[in-house]
């Protein structure tokens, strides 16, 4: 397994409930093939540029080990949910 880390913004004008219930099914997703290590809740920060007129979002940074298959169905799954704005999944390994 590799390591990897994904750093992914929600609006921040979804509500706590939302929120949770988005982290433990990307969660879950990792769960099923690899293993999270660490979650790590940013919360709302300034965003670097506007996008689609929203200034700040929520922030989430997960550390996790998995195969090299399942960052594909990770990203399918955060361009899928609307309430995520960005998002970026790194092998840390390659560095």
């Amino acid at each position: 397994m590799r390591k990897y880390e994904t750093l992914f913004i929600f609006k921040p004008s979804i509500e706590e409930e939302k929120k949770v219930e988005l982290l433990e099914k990307f969660k879950g997703i990792i769960n099923a093939d690899g293993e999270v290590e660490k979650v790590e809740e940013w919360g709302n920060r300034k965003l670097a540029y506007e996008i689609e007129k929203v200034k700040e979002g929520y922030y989430v940074l997960v550390n996790f080990k998995a195969n090299p298959e399942l960052p594909k169905e990770l990203e399918r799954n955060f361009k899928i949910a609307d309430e995520v704005i960005r998002y970026i999944i790194i092998n840390l390994e390659d560095k």
